[in-house]
């Protein structure tokens, strides 16, 4: 199946998870460390999402750089020198994943590097401890529903960055129209782009990169992309 393209913008695909036992054509694509990946998952749920959302990624990206999906061959040196950090398309366009409850995403952004983020809003034993994680000390959450729209963001930029949750979410300030402040060693150089999604239900998603905005954000669906490669 042909996708449609855009040169310029960053698009977003999201889908739902396949049972990798429904999806052999799907698991094919895998290379030998996420073979391994998969198979060290032992909830259901969690095995579909993985293979849903490393089975779109391979195809969107192969149609980008014009090579066979499971040809691909990424990068995922860490900064500790081993092979479990964010994956890298050498030669191809800045990429990121994502999955939660029904949701698996893919970002693709042509200009460099991006993160996205999808959380599903869900009631929280404990409020205040997990907004002290997230919120600097210039910033307060009302209710669950403000907290997993900047848990999202916050986890996009991060994931943008390469640093993940590895350096703390409570280091960005977030302002009307995207990063007011973000201190400490893991704070980039240069400016930052965030946009809000609209996955559907109860999700909240964002997406974010480096350097000025881009110029429009499409999110599509998906899920043809991945019954195509079912079989």
């Amino acid at each position: 199946m042909a996708i449609a393209r855009n040169n310029t913008a960053t698009t977003v695909w999201w889908a739902a998870p396949v049972p990798p036992e429904a999806a052999p054509g799907l698991v094919a694509l895998l290379d030998a460390h996420e073979r391994a990946r998969l198979d060290r998952f032992r909830l259901a749920a969690d095995r579909a999402r993985y293979v849903a959302a490393h089975a779109l990624a391979r195809i969107v990206l192969a149609e980008a750089v014009g090579r066979p999906a499971g040809d691909l061959r990424f990068d995922r040196t860490c900064q500790c020198g081993q092979q479990h950090g964010k994956p890298v398309l050498v030669d191809g366009p800045g990429f990121s994943l994502t999955h939660a409850g029904d949701f698996v995403g893919v970002a693709v952004h042509p200009g460099g590097s991006v993160g996205l983020d999808v959380e599903q809003v869900r009631e929280l034993t404990d409020l205040a401890a997990m907004a002290e994680h997230v919120c600097s000390p210039a910033e307060s959450v009302a209710d669950t529903a403000s907290f997993f729209i900047a848990w999202t963001r916050k986890e996009a930029l991060l994931k943008a960055t390469g640093a993940g949750l590895s350096s703390p979410m409570k280091a960005i300030t977030l302002g009307p129209s995207g990063v007011r402040e973000w201190t400490g060693d893991g704070a980039p150089s240069g400016p930052v782009w965030l946009r809000d999604l609209h996955p559907g239900g109860d999700y909240r998603a964002a997406v974010a990169g480096l350097g000025t905005a881009p110029p429009r954000v499409d999110e599509v669906d998906g899920n043809a992309l991945l019954r195509a490669g079912v079989s």
